[in-house]
């Protein structure tokens, strides 16, 4: 059974790592309300990451780590959250507030 994560409240997070290899030209092409896509690795990962994916697939980056280390493993076990676009900076802001997207964590299978 699904036990409810430690956090369900919607909440907002800068991504990480959006400037590595072609990212910064994915984090181009987005604009406020685009569905984005988590995907955790895989339990036993040494630092489990969750990654964030444009709709096409496209890496963009990573969740902060101390998020990542609660809702990676819970996500890993059944748990469901949906993800969007909430503010895109322009360049000139530091890379790891330039993207910052808006998470609602469903505790239930459809909730």
């Amino acid at each position: 059974m699904l036990t409810a994560p430690p956090y369900t409240d919607d909440f907002r997070t800068a991504v990480y790592g959006t400037v590595f290899a072609e990212r910064t030209q994915v984090v181009h092409r987005l604009k406020a309300g685009d569905p984005l896509i988590l995907v955790p690795d895989p339990p036993g990962a040494e630092q489990p990451a969750v990654w964030v994916h444009a709709a096409g697939g496209d890496v963009i980056g990573h969740l902060p780590l101390p998020i990542a280390a609660w809702l990676g493993p819970w996500m890993f076990d059944g748990g469901r959250c949906q993800a969007r676009v909430e503010t895109v900076g322009s360049d000139e802001i530091e890379s790891w507030r330039r993207l910052v997207i808006r998470v609602a964590v469903r505790t239930a299978v459809g909730g």
